[in-house]
């Protein structure tokens, strides 16, 4: 299960390969072309590397790698180690960033890749992109990205909802910032760290605060909702759940 309806133009597919389940958003074929190429690389560097290291993919913990790992193993040692959990834990929004960089160098200007909740976008127009928490009663709002010419991370965690591994209860933990894999693993991290009431919410914010890269951060959890930083603005969306990227 996803968290994100994406409201925008353009070109829209669905696209899966193994575990990895994806919508692609583009002006043009090609680049869309570019980001499924770009999805099949990378996933195949990262299943031959598992295999000399059977222990990367499991591991809850921060972890180490060869020197000469390939770019998404490098990215995602990176981005645990950031945040004190397993490497694995930012494979969705590594792979997202990696399959929007191969539809920049194919010419895009406006690309997004939704890999089930962790968003990897560049826009030259604005997009809105709604929120699902679940049963959470705080529904039917989205944010606004506006233009901008580098790639943006919008990725999310819970508890609650979908298959992700979490500790905590959230009903959603979303996160921002320019590093897709960083955003990744710190949406995972801050909703580990989502416990049961206003408190716990306004606590959780401590595991991203003091992290460099970081922008803004959500949590809703039951009737609470908590933001911190440097947050898209904030309207209101009617977010169909037939529409969310999910298996």
């Amino acid at each position: 299960m996803v968290h994100w309806h994406l409201s925008s133009e353009g070109m829209k597919e669905h696209f899966q390969l193994k575990e990895t389940i994806v919508t692609i958003i583009a002006d043009e074929q090609s680049h869309i072309e570019a980001a499924k190429e770009a999805i099949g690389l990378h996933r195949a560097q990262l299943e031959r590397y598992i295999l000399s290291d059977p222990f990367f993919k499991i591991t809850l913990d921060p972890h180490t790698r060869t020197p000469d790992a390939p770019d998404i193993v490098k990215r995602l040692v990176n981005a645990g180690n950031a945040m004190g959990i397993g490497p694995m834990g930012a494979v969705a929004g590594t792979v997202a960033a990696l399959a929007v960089e191969a539809m920049i160098d194919a010419g895009a200007l406006y690309a997004i890749v939704d890999n089930g909740g962790d968003v990897a976008i560049i826009n030259d127009r604005p997009v809105v992109i709604g929120i699902y928490a679940g049963e959470s009663p705080i529904k039917d709002f989205a944010f606004t990205l506006e233009p901008g010419d580098s790639i943006t991370g919008v990725c999310t965690s819970a508890g609650t909802v979908g298959p992700s591994i979490s500790f905590g209860i959230a009903d959603a933990a979303v996160v921002f910032s320019d590093d897709v894999s960083l955003a990744d693993s710190a949406a995972t991290a801050l909703g580990n760290a989502v416990g049961a009431g206003r408190e716990s919410v306004e606590d959780a914010f401590d595991v991203v605060k003091d992290v460099p890269g970081i922008k803004g951060a959500v949590v809703i959890q039951g009737e609470y909702m908590g933001m911190w930083g440097d947050v898209p603005q904030i309207t209101r969306a009617d977010v169909r759940y037939e529409c969310i990227t999910k298996a």
